[in-house]
Order: structure tokens, then sequence, then C-alpha cells
């Protein structure tokens, strides 16, 4: 699994003329871009829940990022987004053979959100997987993290 995450402020997500999901907290919280791979599996899920949550992005009494996303309560929105995955080893066009077909995505990518809401104790707000999105969202820093569950040291 790839997810790219981004402290923000506030987010909202989009199919159409419908928002389908929000996420407005004071203390702030994380929008979640996850890309699930033909290897991946649900151990791989438990341990990306248990990195993001633990993250320390979040500043402290004294403006240092030292409080995780548990430590402020803050909240968190998970967007699908298969071209986490993409390729641009020949040419220009991007080939997408390295992303899960959603056969296997969609359990993963609904494991990864009910583990994440139960880690946080709260609802996650969410779009729809494999629909056209349109994302709303107010980054705070900026503060953008990459973590891939096969190149954990990345």
């Amino acid at each position: 699994m790839r997810a790219v995450i981004q402290r923000v402020c506030r987010a909202s997500v989009s199919v159409g003329d419908e928002v389908v999901g929000t996420m407005d907290c004071p203390a702030g919280g994380v929008l979640v871009f996850l890309g699930v791979g033909q290897s991946d599996c649900v151990e791989d899920v438990a341990w990306l829940v248990s990195r993001i949550v633990k993250l320390r992005i979040f500043e402290d009494t004294e403006c240092r990022m030292n409080r995780s996303l548990l430590d402020v309560d803050g909240a968190a929105m998970v967007i699908s987004q298969f071209t986490l995955f993409g390729n641009l080893k020949k040419g220009n066009r991007p080939s997408f053979n390295r992303a899960a077909l959603p056969e296997q995505a969609v359990p993963l990518y609904e494991k990864f959100v009910e583990e994440l809401s139960r880690s946080l104790g709260k609802p996650v707000a969410t779009g729809r997987f494999g629909e056209d999105m349109q994302i709303d969202a107010a980054n705070d820093g900026p503060v953008t993290l990459i973590v891939d569950t096969k190149e954990r040291d990345f």
C-alpha cells in the first residue's frame, strides 16, 4: 500500500455536484490518498494505519512537530487513488498494471478505513471508490509525506 499523507485544516470530497465526505476538525487532521498494490494484504493495512496515527506531524507548544494524530484528537479523510501505483518507466503515458484490481483493492481500502476509524475512535470521511472525485483541502504547513508498506524506509 502506498499513501500520500497531507496535514490539513479541513477537506471535502465531491462526486459530481454532491459532497460525499467532509473533514473539519479544530485540531486539524490528515488527508490520506491511498493506493492499493497487487501484492498488498491485510498485514499492510494494520502496519499503515499504525504508522499514520503515530506520525508526529502536529506542532507542540514549542512549535515543533512532536504530536501525533492521536495526541491532538485529529480527524482523517481517506481517498482511494490507484494512480499512486502509476509507472512511467516507458514513455509518457502511465501504466497502472501494479495497482490492485477492484476485487482486491476495495476490501483492503474498506478495511483500512475501518481500522483507521477504530484507531481514532471516530468516523473517517471518505470519497467513493472508483469514482471521479473533486477534492478541496486546506493544507496546513504544508506537510506532505509518502509512506509505502513495501519500502518502509522510504
